[in-house]
């Protein structure tokens, strides 16, 4: 069959969309999307996202992590498919939609796509590290310079360590500036560096807020930088560990659109063949 997919970037992070209104695919296929993600044999992407109709909602995302499998919330890829439903004509400036961990929030300005995120109640402290959940569960690691850090092998070793192999979990290293904090992310899943991730940069602003024991009760603007770009968290601290008005705000954009030609016998289980 040929496929129509476009091409998206969020400060780097990138996937493929597809949209699964007329496409029609199945949620169940993780040698087609594993495939798709490939960055030699196919698209190449950090992830697969489908567009499909849902009655209660603009639309709703699905997010497939690069190893094919269906994941976990994906921030940056929420900010893209809030680009792509605008130039599919399905929104304006705002919407709503529903991803793996409940529904979102979007809106569109100057400033970029924000995303709304959910609250957070928690944050666990490993050591002089933190573990916190903030739509996909993260490790962050503050650390003094990051060019001294192997941000892959040190977040290997973390991601597969005893207590997190089963489930895996995302690491996030962290230099903190005068103005701006440095993140660079290990993501599961994709199982390498990513040039940004969304949930990751989010999980850092509120272990930072915590941190440096921010005021309560009071919203704050946090700036990060990725190997991709920039990114805001905007959120209002309520108490120690908990957070509400979560958002993600930056940019996202097509980068290509195209076709590809795939054959697969998905219910037989082989492996799919893209043709051209």
């Amino acid at each position: 069959m040929m496929l129509t997919f476009f091409k998206y970037q969020g400060a780097g992070n990138d996937f493929v969309l597809i949209d699964n209104r007329t496409a029609h695919l199945s949620r169940h296929n993780p040698y087609l999307y594993n495939l798709l993600c490939n960055r030699r044999l196919g698209v190449g992407a950090d992830g697969v996202i489908l567009l499909q109709e849902h009655p209660d909602h603009d639309f709703e995302m699905v997010y497939f992590n690069a190893n094919g499998e269906e994941g976990s919330m994906c921030g940056n890829g929420g900010r893209c498919i809030i680009a792509f439903a605008q130039y599919l004509g399905i929104i304006e400036n705002d919407c709503s939609f529903l991803a793996c961990d409940g529904p979102h929030l979007g809106k569109i300005d100057n400033d970029g796509y924000h995303l709304k995120m959910n609250d957070v109640a928690t944050i666990k402290h490993i050591g002089e590290d933190f573990d916190l959940d903030t739509g996909s569960p993260h490790y962050v690691r503050y650390v003094e310079d990051m060019t001294k850090i192997d941000v892959f092998e040190e977040g290997r070793k973390i991601r597969y360590n005893d207590v997190y192999n089963a489930n895996g979990i995302n690491v996030n290293f962290v230099q903190e500036h005068s103005s701006y904090l440095e993140v660079s992310t290990y993501e599961r899943g994709v199982e390498d560096v990513t040039w940004a991730c969304g949930t990751g940069v989010t999980a850092v602003a509120l272990t930072y807020a915590h941190k440096h024991n921010l005021s309560r009760g009071q919203s704050h603007n946090i700036g990060l930088k990725t190997q991709g770009g920039l990114l805001k968290v905007q959120f209002k601290r309520e108490g120690e560990y908990a957070f509400s008005d979560i958002w993600l705000i930056g940019p996202a954009e097509c980068t290509f659109r195209g076709e590809i030609e795939v054959d697969w016998e998905d219910r037989e289980g082989n492996s799919p063949i893209l043709k051209s």
